[in-house]
């Protein structure tokens, strides 16, 4: 497989995984992310796979608007490292809000299919004083 195709097929991954998040779609979601995924928030608080799915079956959190401004693939073989920004609207405790991310994401091929591992997600020092604990 050429760089190219690998860099096709992560990128077709993240764009399904933002889809699944608008639209709450557990059953891809579960897919997406690798069975051990990780993912920690910007506040450094770990969740599970199955935690992550439960606060999206749960509605907990919504994501009803995912816009990506930017994504960078780094190919290492069969694991990536994807870095990019978003901006997003959250719902979560009820309430509503715009917030932007950075994220690093690692994404490994297993069985021939590439799934997301792990995610770190930071909010940019601009927004923390409007979003501070979210």
């Amino acid at each position: 497989m050429s760089l190219e195709d690998a860099e096709q097929q992560i990128t077709a991954l993240f764009e399904a995984g933002d889809r699944a998040l608008m639209n709450a779609d557990i059953a891809a979601l579960s897919r997406i992310f690798a069975d051990d995924y990780v993912q920690y928030d910007p506040s450094g608080k770990a969740f599970s796979k199955q935690e992550v799915l439960e606060n999206m079956r749960t509605g907990a959190v919504r994501y009803p608007s995912i816009v990506s401004t930017g994504r960078g693939i780094r190919l290492f073989g069969e694991m990536a490292i994807v870095h990019g920004s978003e901006s997003d609207e959250v719902e979560a405790d009820g309430r509503r809000f715009a917030v932007r991310y950075l994220y690093m994401d690692v994404a490994c091929k297993r069985n021939g299919k590439w799934q997301i591992v792990g995610s770190q997600l930071v909010v940019p020092p601009e927004e923390n004083l409007h979003h501070e604990g979210h």
